[in-house]
């Protein structure tokens, strides 16, 4: 498809009708996932725990966030096959966790902090990806910008208090928590926001419905 004045944005580089509708279906997924983290970031930062029952917690937070993100969808097969690969590693480092609690604190700081460091580049890659195609792809490049330093401070010291660690955890499940819940809503109007940009910049007929040139983004 060409490029020119009355073709808008959205549509020229790769966002059909179609592939819209298709990822607004699951903006009720990113929306629990962003209601979970907020009660799980509230519950870390309540409870008083021990070093057991937070490593199990936060061993269950990773395989439920491994279990959502595996069934997200994504504009092309590309995004969807990552989101698959980075949930199933997101599931297995939570039953790491949880079956092997020897060392305890150690394993958890080393476990989250890595955890956080490759969603945040992930995030932070396909929101660049996206910048012309979506209208909140900047929504993933704050969960990026804030995943990585949170993660780099859990590794910084591996003997890491329990203080400490809750701190990462809670701030992290809180934090992305509500940039989700936004991004659910964001992510149920894309539709509109297609057609909000084709009626502004064309009046050509309804918007097309197939991408011409597929870009990845989660």
């Amino acid at each position: 498809m060409t490029n020119s004045l009355t073709t808008p944005p959205l549509i020229s580089y790769g966002l059909s009708r179609s592939v819209a509708e298709r990822l607004s279906r699951y903006w009720w997924l990113v929306l629990l996932n962003g209601l979970a983290l907020i009660v799980a970031g509230v519950l870390i930062f309540s409870i008083d725990w021990d070093r057991d029952s937070l490593a199990a917690f936060i061993g269950a937070l990773f395989i439920f966030e491994g279990a959502v993100g595996a069934m997200s969808d994504g504009v092309d097969r590309t995004t969807r096959r990552t989101n698959v690969v980075v949930g199933i590693a997101s599931i297995a480092a939570g039953v790491a966790i949880i079956v092997w609690p020897s060392p305890g604190l150690v394993a958890v700081a080393v476990f989250l902090g890595s955890w956080l460091i490759v969603t945040g580049t992930v995030a932070i890659t396909a929101a660049f990806a996206a910048r012309r195609i979506l209208p909140y792809w900047w929504m993933g490049l704050l969960v990026g910008l804030l995943e990585i330093p949170l993660g780099v401070l859990a590794l910084a010291d591996p003997g890491a208090t329990l203080a400490a660690i809750i701190t990462v955890g809670g701030i992290w499940a809180v934090s992305v928590g509500v940039l989700r819940v936004v991004l659910s809503f964001e992510i149920k109007r894309l539709p509109h926001h297609v057609d909000d940009t084709y009626g502004v910049r064309g009046h050509n007929g309804p918007a097309p419905r197939e991408a011409s040139t597929p870009v990845a983004t989660s």
